[in-house]
Formats: structure tokens, C-alpha cells, sequence
């Protein structure tokens, strides 16, 4: 399969819902150069934006996921750090799919991963998507397993790349100062903050959440992506169970906290809409039955829950700001429409509805010794 038009289009981060990749996708010789070895076929292609990734078949039957990053992006370094996680929490218990790098091509890294057992019923959905009914309190109880068989790995925090989630900038006691040492080794990010007021936009927005939080989260190695389309499933509506834990592209040495603020951020609020002038939508049951699946398995201790809610407009601001580092220097050509999409929307947009009166209402819900 050599694939089709529809092939070539990708979710979009502006008023588009889908877009022409950046990337070109995946080709049948590619794989097969990549593999050692014939395929049968192509038989999907991710429509998530921001990475290159297919479902293959082999000749006997086999099915493979094959991903390819470029170097700026990603490593074998940096895959090491992945893979070294992933092991860790399988030994413990959690379904992750074994995955292994694949050598190089020119400027690329190639990724290989056994199919995760189940259905991946989240497949076409856009990554800020509520859950399908019945699933919340199952994907909040999987994340308190994760986080629990995470205790004791000890590898230190990775270091800075573009499309990185982790919790260097906003745990630094000096956030503005943090960010300006990222700047000074990325000169294209520097160039893009230079041109804008982004420290004042910090103090106002950001810094006022920072300043609530205290220094007594315990580190803990996360997913940091963690949402309906990385997992994959198995029964019906009335008992589903999840078979497989996916993409730890973003797993980090941050905090269980951290990692939960993730999750709800992933769900909970209709971001597109809130951006283009509609409701939140927040969805109140979904995070009363995710929370109550997480601390039924792990519950909140007192430091945690009172970081929650201060923690849920900062979670995604380094990732942002690592986003805009790769529209500028890593998509071919560059991006300066994304990068001010993902500055303005996304990385100022989460804590300006934080400090509205829905946005209050919503941390309302995230704080107190039991949340929700």
C-alpha cells in the first residue's frame, strides 16, 4: 500500500481540523530498508501531528508499529531514556509493549513496537477529547498503577529538546531565569520570545500558580501524555479493562501531581472551543470518576492535593514552550503560525482560563484534603 491522499493529512493546531503533514509518511521501501525484511503492507497511518507513525503487516501475519523522529527531535540517546522507563514499569506489572530503536537513516531514527494487545478505540480522536463512557475511572486507576510501579527508578531528569513535558521550569524557584537559560541555548526560541513581552506574560499569568506551590512533591518518573489514545482496551461498555499503555515519548522525572494535572488537562476542558470563543465544556462526572479510580489505587497525599489545582495551569507550559522550539527549529521550513498558536493559545491560554470565574470554579474542583 502506498497510501492515499487521506494519508497525507494530520490533525491540525489552528482553526483547520486537519492539515498537510510535515512530515512525509511513511513509505512501503522505507519500512521494508528499515526492517531488513518484505512487508505485506501499510495498513494505517497516525494522524497525530507531530510524529511520522504507521501499522504494518509482515508477510506471517506479524503487525508492528514503526515510528521515524528526526535526529533534532530525538536521539538514541534519547529513546534509551524511553525504553529504560518503559522496562521498568513492565517488570512491575503495567502492559507497555516492548519497543526497541531501529538503527538510522540520513537525518531520522526509526523506532519499532510490538502491537499493544486491544482496540484502540481512540484512534481518530483528537487528543484534547473527553473519554468514551464507562472509561474515566478505569484510565484514572491505571495511572495510579503506573505511578505506583514507578517508585524507584532513579534515572535523572532528561534534558532539555523540542517537544519535551516535564517540570524543570515551573519547579525552579526562579521560573523567568529558567526559561532565559533554555533561550541562550536555543536560538530560534530566543528570537521568538525577544520579539514578544513573555516575561510580564509569566509574572501575571503564570507565576501567581507557581508561587502557591511548595517543595514537598516527591520526584517520580511519569507518562506526561497521558490520555484516551494512548491506551488501548478490551470489553464493553459495563467492564472495560486496559490492556495496553502507549507513547512515553514525554515520560520524565517530574511528579505523580504533575502527571496527574496531565491527565485532567487532557480531558477535562474543551480547549479548542474555549480558544475559538466557546464554552469549556469541563466535564465534572469524567473527573469525579477518573479521580476517584486514581486515589481508590493511590490516594492523594495532603501536599499533592493542595498542589493540584496550582499545578493544572502550569502542566502544560514547558511543553509549549519546547513546542514552539520545534515549529521553529525543526519542522522543515519552520512554523511561525504554530509557534504563535502554541504561545498564545496554549502556553498563555490554560492559565487565562484558570484565573476566570468558570476557570476558579474548575481548580474549585482539584483542591481540598479529597478532591472532587
Amino acid at each position: 500500500m502506498s497510501g492515499t491522499a487521506e494519508d497525507d493529512l494530520v490533525f491540525g493546531m489552528g482553526a483547520e481540523s486537519v492539515v498537510q503533514r510535515d512530515w512525509p509518511s511513511l513509505t512501503a521501501a522505507e519500512v521494508e530498508e528499515v526492517l531488513g525484511t518484505q512487508i505485506a503492507e501499510i495498513e494505517w497511518r497516525s494522524p497525530r501531528p507531530l510524529s511520522t507513525t504507521a501499522r504494518i503487516r509482515t508477510p506471517d501475519g506479524r503487525r508492528l508499529i514503526v515510528k521515524r523522529l528526526p535526529l533534532a527531535l530525538r536521539t538514541p540517546e534519547a529513546l534509551a531514556e524511553e525504553h529504560g522507563f518503559m522496562d521498568h514499569i513492565r517488570e512491575r506489572g503495567i502492559p507497555v509493549p516492548p519497543a526497541r530503536a531501529a538503527g538510522l537513516r540520513g537525518d531520522f531514527i526509526y523506532e519499532i513496537q510490538d502491537l499493544g494487545v486491544g482496540e484502540d478505540l481512540y484512534r481518530d480522536v483528537f487528543s484534547w477529547s473527553p473519554y468514551k463512557p464507562g472509561h474515566p475511572g478505569y484510565a484514572g486507576a491505571m495511572l495510579a498503577r503506573l505511578h505506583t510501579a514507578a517508585e524507584g527508578y532513579g534515572a535523572p531528569a532528561r534534558p532539555w529538546r523540542p517537544l519535551k513535558s516535564g517540570f524543570s521550569l515551573f519547579s525552579a524557584a526562579d521560573p523567568i531565569a529558567a526559561i532565559e537559560q533554555i533561550a541562550a541555548r536555543r536560538p530560534q526560541l530566543a528570537d521568538f520570545l525577544a520579539a514578544r513581552d513573555w516575561r510580564s506574560d509569566v509574572e501575571r499569568l503564570l507565576l501567581p500558580f507557581h508561587q502557591r506551590l511548595t517543595d514537598d512533591l516527591a520526584p517520580l518518573w511519569t507518562h506526561n501524555d497521558w490520555h484516551g489514545t494512548n491506551l488501548l482496551w478490551s470489553g464493553d461498555r459495563r467492564e472495560p479493562a486496559i490492556t495496553s499503555v502507549l507513547d512515553f515519548g514525554l515520560s520524565d522525572r517530574t511528579t505523580a501531581a504533575y502527571d496527574l494535572a496531565i491527565a485532567i488537562e487532557r480531558f477535562a476542558v474543551d480547549w479548542v472551543g474555549l480558544r475559538d470563543g466557546g464554552p469549556a465544556n469541563f466535564q465534572k462526572r469524567q473527573l469525579q470518576s477518573f479521580l476517584h479510580g486514581y486515589t481508590a489505587i493511590r490516594p492523594l497525599s495532603a501536599a499533592e492535593s493542595a498542589a493540584l489545582p496550582n499545578l493544572f495551569p502550569l502542566c502544560h507550559a514547558e511543553y509549549e514552550l519546547s513546542e514552539i522550539d520545534y515549529f521553529l527549529s525543526v519542522v522543515p521550513g519552520g512554523s511561525e503560525k504554530n509557534a504563535e498558536i502554541a504561545y498564545r493559545d496554549w502556553f498563555l491560554g490554560h492559565a487565562k482560563y484558570a484565573e476566570s470565574e468558570e476557570g476558579q470554579a474548575f481548580l474549585g474542583l482539584l483542591g481540598g484534603d479529597t478532591p472532587v
